[in-house]
């Protein structure tokens, strides 16, 4: 949809078959990821009418053999990464291309957070460049289900909100590569994230003392951040296989691969 500030936005409504929390969900976590200056979209709360979904026939959700409007009222925008009349944006790009992402360290970071926030998906990303330019960047979009989606829980599975290909993270050689968004992560001020899930509208949570109980638990974890990257590390996925090596045998195994 394009809103009033003139920019084009991925909008999910309150009526998604997915959960009403998880516009909360995509607030909270995307607006905590650009805090930690991981790239995702700019995020903003969107009003529709009643009578734009009334007078706009694709404004429906169709789910399980069901059609039914959308509902108007406060909803969650994330922006294009990138003008789609200035540019390419991409949901998949091939392995053998991997070395044309000009910031596919923060893969690092976005595992740092998604292991934080708990999100029960897999690490959703989209590839853009605008015109002209030969790399493309990496952003990370749809937190819907981090918290669990609508359970707001952790269950702390080791492959949880991870990427599907491990090698994005074939530059992690120890917790360096983590930083800086690991450290930004533990050291993050209560009051910003408090500050954050103030605005949230109500409307989109079914009890606004889950919410508090949700934000003071994403408080607490912040120290558990190390331990649950160092699960996903010891898995049976091993995920960093240049963990503990040099930067040159690093870029020799990448080429390798």
């Amino acid at each position: 949809m394009r809103a009033e500030d003139g920019h084009y936005y991925v909008v999910k409504f309150q009526n998604n078959p997915q959960h009403l929390k998880v516009l909360a969900n995509e607030f909270l976590a995307t607006r905590l990821a650009e805090q930690v200056g991981l790239p995702v979209p700019a995020t903003e709360i969107i009003g529709v009418t009643d009578w734009l979904v009334q007078n706009t026939p694709e404004l429906r959700i169709e789910s399980a053999g069901h059609s039914v409007p959308c509902k108007s009222g406060l909803q969650f925008g994330a922006r294009y990464v990138c003008d789609p009349f200035e540019g390419q944006i991409l949901d998949y790009l091939p392995e053998s291309m991997f070395d044309r992402i000009k910031n596919a360290e923060t893969f690092a970071g976005m595992l740092a957070l998604d292991k934080w926030l708990g999100n029960a998906d897999g690490r959703q990303a989209v590839f853009w460049r605008k015109a002209g330019e030969k790399k493309y960047k990496v952003s990370f979009i749809d937190q819907g289900y981090c918290f669990n989606a609508g359970e707001w829980t952790f269950p702390d599975l080791a492959l949880h909100g991870v990427f599907y290909r491990n090698r994005v993270y074939a530059h992690v050689t120890g917790w360096e590569s983590f930083e800086p968004w690991l450290s930004r992560i533990e050291k993050l001020s209560p009051q910003v994230i408090q500050d954050i899930a103030g605005y949230i509208p109500p409307e989109w949570c079914d009890d606004w003392e889950a919410l508090e109980a949700l934000v003071e638990t994403v408080i607490q974890r912040r120290s558990r951040v190390r331990d649950l990257i160092a699960a996903f590390r010891e898995s049976s996925r091993n995920p960093f296989p240049a963990w503990g090596k040099t930067a040159g045998q690093t870029a020799a195994h990448a080429y390798l691969m």
